[in-house]
């Protein structure tokens, strides 16, 4: 592969809906306000971009140091694991990342209050300590909590933030189900993961759970995240705009399917891939919906 290439398959762009997806919200619902700020918008997405990839590569390596990304996975190749990257390149990579972030994070700081730094810095260590750090919390089937805390409500609530600063609970509502499609992306990776994670003693959800377990966790996930836009419009909160969000239920039930039957790799990691797809599109016509409201 040529390097722009390894790059772009180190940073896992399959995942990058997952970044993406909350930012749109959280600034749909800042924009219901009469509120758009694009330059906070977009150092919001560049901060969340980047804090994804810088934990990609933060994964790829500690990975691979801790020997989890074995020869026998069904994922796509990582390059640290494989050979592909000698492993500091690889860790100077995840600086870079965080460091674009902090840069993109630093604006934020300085527009729209201190409490971003905060925010910011939890964001990254949660990046780094995943499969990072002494105990990596990542092998304790903690990740897809993690996921749904940083990439739904911290990321959601927090880009409504950067716009008007401060906090209504339609953000905190919007975020759940966002977590939660983001979260599911980790599940399918998971499941598909569960026999080599487990000889690695990577003891994630779907290992604690086992797989057939791990695959109702990603159905419940599904549903509380296409029965949350009908929570919040009977709330009062926005209009029955918000449930435009439904329309990608047949992709969802499609991806579930899959799930729920298939333990290949190809198959997994085309649901993976699809569920990233689902989130990106729910959230836009979230988002759209959010406007209309």
């Amino acid at each position: 592969m040529g390097a722009l290439r390894l790059w772009v398959v180190a940073a896992r762009p399959r995942t990058l809906p997952a970044a993406v997806a909350p930012v749109l919200v959280g600034t749909a619902l800042a924009g219901t306000e009469g509120t758009f700020k694009p330059l906070r918008f977009a150092c919001a997405l560049i901060g969340s971009i980047f804090i994804q990839i810088g934990t990609n590569l933060a994964n790829d390596y500690s990975d691979a140091r801790r020997g989890a990304d074995t020869e026998d996975r069904l994922g796509p190749v990582r390059v640290t694991a494989g050979g592909l990257m000698p492993p500091r390149q690889v860790l100077v990579g995840t600086y870079v990342a965080f460091g674009v972030a902090v840069a993109a994070g630093a604006y934020l700081v300085a527009v729209a209050g201190w409490e971003l730094l905060l925010v910011g810095v939890a964001s990254i260590a949660a990046g780094v300590l995943y499969t990072g750090g002494p105990k990596p919390y990542g092998y304790e089937g903690l990740g897809e909590l993690f996921v749904f805390l940083f990439f739904g409500v911290v990321a959601v609530v927090g880009s409504y933030f950067v716009q008007v600063e401060q906090l209504e609970w339609e953000a905190f509502a919007l975020s759940i189900p966002v977590g939660l499609l983001a979260s599911a992306i980790l599940v399918v990776n998971n499941v598909r993961d569960v026999d080599t994670d487990r000889r690695a003693g990577k003891r994630t959800l779907a290992v604690k759970l086992g797989r057939a377990g791990a695959r109702r966790l990603f159905a419940a996930m599904l549903v509380l995240a296409y029965l949350a836009p009908i929570v919040i419009w009977i709330a009062g909160g926005l209009s029955a705009w918000i449930m435009l969000a439904l329309l990608t239920i047949p992709l969802a039930l499609r991806l579930h399917g899959v799930v729920a039957r298939r333990t290949d790799g190809p198959s997994l990691n085309g649901a993976l891939a699809g569920t990233g797809r689902v989130l990106a599109l729910y959230s836009i016509l979230l988002a759209v919906g959010v406007l209309a409201s």
